[in-house]
């Protein structure tokens, strides 16, 4: 195999893995959070709308959260804090039927 072919599988055996864990932590979060750069879970999430001369930036604060991330070798964070100019989806997660 050649370098380019090993970073290739590497890549895509690490995305399943990502996407395995994901499958597995997702019952245990309350919100599913997408900036323009990353993809959360978390359990709570505040959205703070900012206005600066014309221009409307959101801050996000996350508590408890998992970081949708194939590079970082730690997920799951306390708090997360996003400030972006970009739009931001918060969806709220069905109740866990009990």
């Amino acid at each position: 195999m050649s370098a380019e072919e090993d970073l290739d599988q590497f890549e895509a055996e690490s995305e399943l893995a990502l996407y395995q864990e994901y499958r597995a932590v997702l019952p245990m979060f309350h919100y599913v959070v997408e900036t323009e750069r990353r993809f959360y879970l978390a359990n709570d999430v505040k959205v703070t709308p900012h206005d600066a001369a014309g221009a409307t930036w959101f801050e996000v604060e996350l508590g408890d959260a998992w970081v949708w991330d194939m590079y970082r070798p730690a997920r799951f964070v306390s708090s997360v804090r996003v400030v972006t100019f970009k739009d931001v989806n918060v969806e709220a997660l069905p109740e866990k039927e009990l």
